[in-house]
């Protein structure tokens, strides 16, 4: 799988608020942009919007030292969704037959390996970023 290169920094900080601020931050800008759910537009996708509502669902239901290690990616995983033009690792979700889920690894600008994973609907065509996280390995 090809890696996409961010120039989009991983955020700093080791406290839950501090990082969720920050992150929140972005968040609200793109939020304000939109009228009804925040969206960005990806290239790979051929500009069709990829919602992000679900990325704070699926953070909430994580362990609270597992959130903070996703939002620090929140920015680069931007940056990889919006330029990217490398395929993505993509199946079937095994749990619902219904949806797809795209996984595109990136590097950030301190070459730290992420992943980031887009769930699409196959009946709407609707996506949506489900998660960010850094490589185990």
């Amino acid at each position: 799988m090809q890696t996409y290169k961010t120039k989009a920094k991983k955020l700093a900080g080791t406290e839950f608020r501090e990082v969720h601020k920050k992150t929140f931050h972005i968040y609200q800008e793109i939020k304000r942009k939109s009228k009804r759910r925040p969206y960005i537009r990806s290239i790979y996708f051929k500009k069709d919007k990829i919602f992000l509502g679900l990325f704070w669902q699926h953070l909430y239901e994580k362990h609270y030292t597992d959130q903070v290690r996703r939002m620090k990616f929140f920015p680069c995983a931007l940056e990889l969704i919006k330029f990217t033009r490398y395929n993505p690792e993509s199946k079937e979700n095994p749990n619902k037959r219904s949806e797809i889920l795209h996984r595109f690894a990136g590097i950030t600008d301190k070459n730290e390996r992420f992943f980031v994973q887009i769930k699409e609907d196959k009946r709407t065509g609707e996506k949506f970023l489900i998660s960010a996280f850094p490589s185990g390995k």
